[in-house]
């Protein structure tokens, strides 16, 4: 498999929700006390996640939250400047796919991934799967689940662990207090799945080599005369 052999990436991206008041499977109180179990108001209070498992010869875990809706072009940057590491994200990906002759190379990610990803609607969205060709041409490829197969993305097993293991405190008053809480269960996360690599740590949103990406982005700006248009990724 090519993701044993260290040439391409598997990527399993999904979203999830954490609400003010999650879920509490049990608790404990002293003999003749009733437990007591805070909750919080849920209405527009709830932080989305959009995250990304790799799996291969670096393991590891990316992820960003909003507390507003995940969309198709907040998908569509993450994948670019997260997964793929390019230059100038989203708004660079026509020129990094077509390139404009020897001026300018089809840029491509240094080592191919597949993401694995459901049939939700940002990820079925034209604004998303309408750009599908041009990542694959960046070495980005995105690979659907059948409907209604939660169960084959990895990434639910980190989302399940995520809420019931690394995340205590299970009711927050502000949007502010569940990041905070959503970051902190993640990074415990990610340091278990990086703990699983073979070889030694690297991020991947510090790829592709720096060196490469600043020689894109001076041809870039050489061809289209336009600093906007690639400018470094945040």
């Amino acid at each position: 498999m090519e993701a044993d052999a260290g040439t391409r990436d598997v990527i399993f991206l999904d979203e999830s929700g954490f609400a003010p008041t999650m879920p509490t499977g049990y608790t404990w109180s002293r003999i003749g006390q009733r437990a007591v179990v805070a909750r919080e108001d849920t209405r527009d209070r709830r932080v989305n996640v959009l995250g990304a498992l790799v799996v291969g010869a670096d393991p590891e875990l990316l992820w960003e939250h909003t507390p507003g809706k995940i969309n198709a072009a907040g998908l569509l940057e993450f994948v670019c400047s997260r997964l793929a590491g390019l230059p100038g994200g989203a708004g660079a990906l026509s020129l990094a796919a077509d390139g404009v002759g020897a001026r300018l190379p089809v840029w491509r990610r240094p080592r191919r991934c597949t993401v694995v990803l459901d049939n939700a609607s940002a990820h079925i969205d034209k604004v998303f799967k309408g750009r599908r060709e041009q990542l694959a041409k960046i070495g980005v490829e995105l690979f659907y689940l059948p409907p209604r197969s939660p169960e084959l993305n990895d990434i639910e097993h980190v989302w399940r662990s995520a809420k019931y293991e690394d995340y205590p405190d299970r009711a927050h008053t502000s949007i502010e207090a569940i990041g905070t809480a959503v970051d902190r269960a993640l990074t415990r996360q990610r340091t278990r799945i990086r703990g699983q690599q073979r070889t030694s740590p690297s991020r991947l949103a510090q790829q592709p080599v720096p060196d490469r990406g600043e020689d894109f982005r001076a041809a870039a700006r050489a061809v289209v005369g336009c600093n906007e248009v690639v400018a470094d990724a945040q």
